[in-house]
C-alpha cells in the first residue's frame, strides 16, 4: 500500500520574508501617524516630499525607484503636493515626458520640520532594542541588502 505524503505546510507567521513584510508595514504606520497628524500627509506624499528634500531635485521615475513606489502612486503624490504649493514641475529640455520635480519653499519648510521629528521616532523605535540587537539588525539587514540589492 502506497502511503500518500502530508503536503507541506507553510507557517506564515514564521516565514521570514513575511515577518519583514508585517514589521515594515507595522513601523511604517506607526511613524505614519506623526506626519499624518502634522500635516495630514498619506505615505506616498510622505515619501515623496522626503525623497525631494533629501535629493533636491528628481524625476517621477527616479522618485518611484528611491521609494520604492509605483508610478500611479507616485503621480497622485506629486499632484497632492503640488496642489498644495509644495512642489514644482519643470520640463526637460530634450525631453517634454520628463519633468524634473522640486520642492518649494513651503514643501523644504515642511519636510524640514519632519526630518527632526523622523529621526526622533527612529532613536525611539532602537532604543527598545540593546546596542547588541541593534547591532545585529543593521548588520542583517545591510546584508540583506547587498545580497538581494
Amino acid at each position: 500500500m502506497v502511503r500518500q505524503m502530508e503536503p507541506e505546510i507553510l507557517e506564515l507567521e514564521n516565514f521570514l520574508p513575511y515577518r519583514l513584510y508585517r514589521l515594515a508595514d507595522t513601523v511604517s504606520r506607526e511613524f505614519s501617524r506623526i506626519y499624518k497628524e502634522r500635516h495630514g500627509l498619506t505615505r506616498p506624499e510622505w515619501r515623496t516630499l522626503s525623497g525631494l528634500g533629501q535629493r533636491g531635485t528628481m524625476t517621477a521615475t527616479e522618485l518611484g525607484e528611491q521609494s520604492a513606489m509605483h508610478k500611479t502612486k507616485v503621480s497622485r503624490a506629486v499632484a497632492e503636493l503640488e496642489r498644495r504649493r509644495w512642489l514644482t514641475r519643470t520640463p526637460d529640455e530634450n525631453d517634454r515626458r520628463v519633468e524634473h520635480l522640486k520642492l518649494t519653499k513651503a514643501g523644504l519648510a515642511a519636510y524640514r520640520e519632519m526630518v527632526p521629528l523622523a529621526k526622533a521616532f527612529e532613536r525611539e523605535l532602537l532604543a527598545r532594542l540593546s546596542a547588541e540587537q541593534r547591532a545585529a539588525i543593521e548588520k542583517g539587514v545591510a546584508a540583506l541588502e547587498s545580497h538581494l540589492g
